[in-house]
């Protein structure tokens, strides 16, 4: 028996009419990736630009709440029409399973439905496609990752020594598939003191920057710990539908614009690929 083939990648076609598709993923959960998946959407849409976001979170589909939304989406043909708020497209199976109902189905059930809302939504025209990870390395992620054409991935953190651990098995697995990591987020990076004004690094302090320049990936900002963040979420009122002005508006409109240069710089030199040992 002669030596065997190497085994090819299955081709990722291109979803039509989507220019840049931008996975937002995190290595562990509660480092609030939904939340910078769903300002970084709105904060696109602010700027002008033709926005989807789809929230392949199967187990835990918080995009409805936090964008204000529970209706069901309508089929034209064998075609799905998303849904949309705050001038972004929406997707999520919590659309198609609300409530508090657990979802329950194996891997190959959820990669068929997650491939559908890749291909059979009726996304239209746009700059950006946000699709918002399940945290962690898991077969959803991996099967998502190794099928669709993605343009890079954002991958969110905390400061803590725990989360970045975990942050850098999720740059490791992005590479390891030959995806261009865009940057690295340290969200609930410091507290503002209410009255003093003091800063509070609840979660240490500088984490996320060296774990950037270690791993060789750009470092794309601090989010701060909010709670006006927090109760925009929980409202359906995303802190970035807020006045232009608001310095919680400013920071993810600054994450927006951050990404759309190293979405153009990737597409135009190629990725950085560093696996680390």
């Amino acid at each position: 028996m002669g030596p065997q083939k190497p085994q090819q990648e299955a081709p990722k076609l291109p979803i039509p009419g989507v220019h840049y598709l931008v996975a937002v993923g995190s290595g562990k959960g509660g480092v609030g990736k939904t939340t910078v998946a769903v300002n970084l959407a709105i904060s696109l849409a602010n700027l002008g630009r033709k926005v989807g976001l789809l929230d392949a979170d199967v187990y835990g589909p918080n995009v409805p709440l936090m964008m204000g939304t529970q209706a069901q989406p309508r089929s034209s043909g064998d075609r799905i029409q998303p849904l949309e708020n705050f001038g972004v497209r929406l997707m999520s199976i919590g659309f198609l399973n609300p409530g508090d109902k657990p979802l329950v189905w194996r891997g190959p059930m959820l990669h068929s439905v997650i491939q559908q809302f890749l291909r059979n939504v009726e996304w239209g025209e746009l700059d950006y496609l946000i699709i918002d990870l399940p945290p962690g390395t898991g077969d959803v992620a991996l099967s998502l990752i190794q099928t669709a054409p993605l343009s890079g991935a954002v991958v969110v953190t905390t400061p803590s020594d725990v989360s970045l651990e975990d942050a850098r098995k999720a740059i490791n697995m992005f590479h390891q598939v030959r995806v261009p990591v865009l940057g690295l987020v340290e969200n609930m990076s410091y507290l503002i003191a209410p009255g003093s004004g003091e800063r509070i690094d609840v979660f240490g302090h500088g984490g996320g920057r060296r774990t950037a320049e270690k791993m060789n990936v750009s470092f794309l900002g601090e989010l701060a710990l909010d709670p006006e963040v927090r109760i925009g979420g929980d409202s359906g009122r995303p802190v970035s539908t807020r006045d232009a002005g608001d310095a919680r508006v400013v920071a993810f409109r600054e994450l927006a614009q951050k990404i759309e240069e190293a979405c153009r710089e990737f597409q135009t030199a190629g990725p950085r690929i560093t696996v680390e040992d």
